[in-house]
C-alpha cells in the first residue's frame, strides 16, 4: 500500500495597526487563543499556563454545528501541545495531540514578521500547517478553515486596538 502524502500549506494575514513586536507577546500567550478568536473556547489543561512554556497544552473547543438534517453536530474539539517557542524569531509549532475532526500528525508554525520593506507600521502572521489527509475531505478544506481562522485573528486584534 503506497503512503499518503501530507497535506501541506500556509495562510497569511497583513496586519496594519500592529508592529511585529506588538503581535508576538498575543500570539506567544499560548492558552489565550479565544481573546483573539472568540467563536472558540481555549483553557490550559497541563503544563506551565505562563506564555513561552513548552509542554503546554491548550483545550480548544467550539460551538455546536447544524448539519443538513436539522441534528446539530458536536463542534470543535482537540488538544494542542506547545512544541516550539523562539521568541528571537517569533514564532511557534505546535501538535494537536487528541481531535474530534479526524486530524493525525498535525504540526502548525505561526511566525510574526515585519511588514513590507520593515514597515514600523504593519506586520504579518504566516500559519503553516502539515498534516495527514484527513478521510472525507480535500486539502481546500482545512486551507479554507484556518484562512477563515485568521482572517477572524486578525480582526479580534484590530479590533482590540
Amino acid at each position: 500500500m503506497a503512503e499518503q502524502q501530507k497535506w501541506e500549506g500556509k495562510v497569511s494575514a497583513k496586519l496594519t495597526s500592529f508592529t511585529a513586536d506588538q503581535v508576538w507577546p498575543l500570539l506567544a500567550d499560548f492558552c489565550n487563543l479565544s481573546k483573539w478568536l472568540p467563536t472558540l473556547g481555549c483553557k490550559h489543561l497541563d503544563g506551565s499556563p505562563a506564555p513561552g512554556q513548552l509542554g503546554c497544552i491548550r483545550v480548544i473547543s467550539g460551538p455546536a454545528i447544524p448539519s443538513d438534517d436539522g441534528t446539530m453536530r458536536p463542534g470543535i474539539s482537540a488538544q494542542e501541545k506547545l512544541i516550539m517557542i523562539d521568541p528571537t524569531e517569533r514564532c511557534l509549532s505546535y501538535e494537536i495531540i487528541e481531535n474530534n475532526l479526524g486530524f493525525k500528525n498535525y504540526v502548525a508554525t505561526m511566525k510574526v514578521s515585519s511588514g513590507d520593506n520593515d514597515n514600523q507600521n504593519g506586520c504579518v502572521i504566516d500559519w503553516s500547517y502539515i498534516t495527514d489527509p484527513r478521510e472525507g475531505w480535500k486539502p481546500e478544506d482545512l486551507f479554507c478553515i484556518l484562512k477563515s481562522s485568521m482572517d477572524s485573528v486578525v480582526k479580534g486584534m484590530e479590533e482590540a486596538s
